[in-house]
């Protein structure tokens, strides 16, 4: 059986094209940007270029947008930044946030940098705005708003304007983590009330290594890597140049075919939630699956057997590439935070699917037909 990658939540595969935008700087044209030279200002060329395309497509200014090697990077670049450059002494993120925020945000508290707050998620894994409200009015200290944009596990999407306003209201900083939705979603960051966002290039068929980082203009933050005038004095070192040339194609791609793709995908994720309830009794899905949610990612949970408890172990001896998501531990397996902090039920086994452009129908029938077997 041929493998099936229902994993796109995790990394995709790069696109033809975007690898054919980045061939001539990985054989060629090599030069190193900073070099003066017409071969490094070829390369310079290349990553200006890419910048005003990104910039575009995004609806920022070139001068907001800055490489760096993912979402990480970003996410910690600009958490440190707010507590560090814009004097932000207490932090209100969630639970559900990706561990490049949480991990960052737990470092900066345990250094006494800044307070934590989490605010509450409702029952359908929506951030719960009322007491976001609450603990920014009750906040005697300047606050940083660290929330996610669509979350990676469930895929639940959070209104970046009815955050962003409240932020606005009290004078906070909010960062969002949009590495889920950079190059899934139109984004028109100009009339967005967001600060600073990030992107990266393997979530929708670029490079591994490529990200972005948006800082608003109004915002003036210190380097966080030193040692070089790269990235406008604030990324030092050699820039991911054929890394950068295939974010922006990619991110070209993916607002080009926009509306076709998120067709055909939310037609696959519909199918399967359908076809999964069809065919095996007791599953059920996190979070807001056929509401404010991203059309690649289905959280799903299935009934606890003991032959579910293998379950991503069968899928992948059976070829099929899915993630986990069960709050449980089992060896390896850390869990998940997501899932422990939405309900913590022992009886279930959650998988996550994700899909994109290169799934089919036919592939989602056989996995199917697999689980069938399997639990």
């Amino acid at each position: 059986m041929e493998r099936i990658y229902l994993d796109n939540a995790a990394t995709t595969a790069l696109d033809p094209e975007v690898l054919d935008a980045m061939m001539p700087y990985l054989t060629n044209r090599f030069g190193n940007p900073s070099s003066i030279y017409s071969y490094g200002r070829e390369s310079r060329m290349g990553i200006e270029n890419a910048r005003k395309s990104v910039a575009k497509l995004l609806h920022a200014h070139p001068s907001e947008i800055f490489f760096t090697s993912g979402g990480t990077e970003s996410s910690n670049m600009a958490i440190t930044a707010a507590v560090r450059d814009l004097g932000c002494k207490h932090i209100i993120s969630s639970k559900i946030e990706h561990h490049a925020t949480l991990h960052t945000i737990e470092y900066l508290h345990k250094k006494d940098e800044a307070s934590l707050s989490y605010v509450q998620i409702l029952e359908n894994g929506h951030i719960d705005l009322s007491h976001l409200e609450e603990l920014l009015q009750n906040s005697s200290e300047k606050c940083l708003v660290t929330l996610m944009h669509a979350n990676n596990e469930i895929g639940n999407i959070t209104d970046l304007f009815s955050i962003g306003n409240l932020c606005k209201k009290h004078h906070a900083i909010f960062h969002s983590d949009t590495v889920q939705t950079v190059g899934h979603f139109p984004f028109d960051l100009r009339n967005t009330p967001v600060d600073f966002i990030t992107g990266s290039g393997h979530k929708f068929h670029g490079p591994k290594g490529s990200g972005i980082l948006y800082i608003n203009e109004n915002i003036k933050i210190n380097p966080f890597i030193n040692g070089g005038s790269q990235e406008r004095n604030m990324r030092a070192g050699t820039e991911n140049l054929y890394g950068i040339i295939g974010f922006a194609k990619a991110l070209e791609m993916a607002s080009e075919n926009h509306i076709t793709d998120k067709e055909k995908i939310q037609g696959l994720k519909f199918y399967m939630m359908v076809s999964l309830e069809k065919n095996i009794s007791g599953t059920s899905f996190n979070g807001d699956p056929t509401g404010n949610s991203l059309y690649a990612v289905l959280s799903v949970n299935f009934p606890k057997t003991e032959k579910s408890e293998m379950l991503l172990f069968n899928l992948d001896i059976n070829n099929i590439c899915a993630s986990g998501g069960s709050a449980c531990t089992s060896g390896a397996d850390q869990g998940s935070h997501v899932i422990r902090a939405l309900k913590n039920d022992p009886n279930c086994v959650t998988v996550r699917f994700s899909f994109s452009k290169y799934n089919t129908t036919s592939e989602i029938d056989q996995v199917i037909d697999k689980l069938k077997n399997i639990i």
